[in-house]
């Protein structure tokens, strides 16, 4: 640690895939006394929604050679699953996303380790985010309790929407708003269930929760479904300048149609022109007017992300037994209305369709309105942040920093998700992996100004849990706080810490 330089506090919000590569960013960044916080009420760490799911059948929907959490070294992942895993995986193999947790976990403990940062994860729900008169924030948690920072990033990303959903659906018990909850697909009743979305997520719940007494009915407005990667990859075929250079909606469309039909033609394979748009997709996006954006976000999105977002050719495969069975039925139109009757739910679709379902489960995925998130829209309320292009999301500069109502910054950053509105294509792992060390270069920079004073040398609250403290192996310990007179409350985290296998507690600090 740097000695004479003062230590400042980052927040990172969210400890997601997200929120921890920030914070491995953060901790290989830095040369001085920084303490980067990692806070999400979850007890796992990054691993968030989409990579805590258990099941073995949901799979990365991109290879492993894709999902490295290093620009520079597209083998680390790969590389690691050879060493934790099996060394005759290929780099084209679609692995199970729980490995991609463990992986992640690894990556940020390593990142601790060897870092002269301490990493504290704090376990609580940020609620609110205040700008003091000064050069801080503070962040209010669910319990009360404050926390001030010298700088923070949300990486929160956003939640599912259920906006859609007709009134006598939102009261009803069977109404299943997040397929993600831990153990909410278990208690599906063995009758017919409706799916309301019909993208990734879709294919998720028909995996997991099929079952020969179970049909499945799956419905969506446009009734598209996911297209299918390739086994082997054929590389990307790069994006003609025109394409780049589209500033309509109508000439994007005719450019990208007459792209695509030169890229099957040389090379037979369609995804090779979708693939090979990716290092211009922010620019041709920035290009198109307000009212451009939202047509294509009416007309056009959703044939964009089935294309551009795919299924694994073994999850197709599964998708396409259940169908071929009977057990999935799909309809074209949306929820009309929906009434309980205590025992089912009577559910009318636009097409004229009428169907009782033992429950609806809400696979519509995260919406690209902050202001439906509580946190995100107590930002926008107050000027602290302001609503990203089209609605979607929070509105940025390049390096991530959120960019306030009234022109005003306050130290905050933010990546992913909630980025989609400035750059469109942000949620995928390459995207996510460059945001995340240009927040890490930003927020750096930022704590370097002489201006910029810390408050934050005090010791972490007793509920903060050091990871990677005196190099030990991927280790979590409590926080030295302790050193004072615990309270009943720190003597049970600490008990419970000490019975969880794979959790070393320093008793001793």
């Amino acid at each position: 640690m740097t000695e004479g330089k003062a230590d400042c506090t980052v927040a990172v919000i969210g400890a997601g895939a997200a929120g921890a590569l920030t914070a491995a960013r953060l901790l290989d960044a830095t040369d001085r006394a920084l303490r980067v916080v990692l806070i999400d009420p979850d007890r796992a760490t990054a691993r968030g929604v989409a990579y805590s799911t258990p099941d073995g059948r949901h799979l990365l929907n991109v290879p492993a050679a894709g999902m490295s959490a290093l620009p520079d070294e597209a083998d680390d992942f790969v590389n690691w699953l050879h060493e934790h895993v099996d060394a005759n995986i290929k780099s084209s193999t679609f692995v199970a996303r729980a490995r991609y947790g463990d992986y992640l976990a690894d990556h940020l403990a390593a990142s601790a380790r060897r870092s002269s940062a301490r990493l504290v994860r704090r376990h609580d729900r940020v609620v609110a985010v205040d700008h003091t008169t000064g050069r801080q924030v503070v962040l209010r948690f669910d319990s009360g309790e404050t926390l001030a920072a010298d700088a923070a990033v949300l990486a929160t990303g956003t939640s599912p929407g259920v906006a859609w959903a007709p009134p006598g659906l939102l009261t009803s018990d069977r109404f299943v708003r997040d397929p993600w909850v831990p153990g909410v697909l278990d208690g599906l009743p063995d009758t017919d269930v409706l799916l309301v979305g019909t993208g990734l997520t879709m294919v998720d719940v028909v995996l997991a929760a099929d079952r020969p007494s179970r049909p499945l009915h799956a419905v969506s407005r446009h009734g598209v479904v996911p297209a299918v990667h390739r086994s082997e990859k054929t590389p990307p075929v790069p994006a003609p300048a025109e394409l780049a250079e589209a500033d309509s909606l109508d000439s994007l469309r005719s450019t990208l149609r007459r792209h695509v039909a030169q890229t099957v033609r040389r090379t037979g394979d369609w995804r090779a022109a979708i693939d090979g748009l990716r290092p211009i997709t922010a620019q041709v996006w920035k290009r198109l007017s307000d009212s451009d954006k939202q047509e294509f976000l009416r007309n056009d999105a959703r044939a964009w992300d089935a294309h551009r977002h795919r299924m694994a050719p073994v999850t197709a495969e599964r998708l396409a037994a259940v169908r071929e069975s009977g057990r999935l039925c799909q309809h074209t139109g949306e929820v009309v209305a929906a009434e309980d009757t205590g025992d089912a739910i009577r559910v009318l679709l636009s097409d004229g369709t009428a169907m009782t379902v033992g429950a609806v489960v809400n696979c519509t995925g995260p919406v690209g309105d902050a202001s439906a998130d509580p946190l995100l829209a107590s930002l926008l309320a107050c000027g602290l942040a302001r609503a990203g292009s089209a609605g979607l999301g929070l509105d940025t500069a390049d390096d991530g920093r959120i960019l306030g109502a009234t022109g005003r910054l306050a130290p905050l950053w933010t990546l992913g998700a909630l980025r989609r509105g400035s750059l469109w294509e942000s949620t995928a792992m390459p995207e996510i992996r460059t945001q995340a060390a240009d927040v890490a270069t930003g927020v750096a920079a930022y704590l370097s100004r002489p201006a910029v004073r810390a408050h934050s040398s005090r010791l972490a609250a007793p509920h903060e849990l050091m990871i990677g403290d005196r190099g030990d192996d991927a280790a979590t310990l409590l926080d030295k706080r302790l050193t004072r007179r615990p309270s009943p409350l720190d003597v049970r985290r600490r008990n419970a810490l000490a019975t969880h296998p794979g959790i070393a507690v320093d008793h001793t600090a």
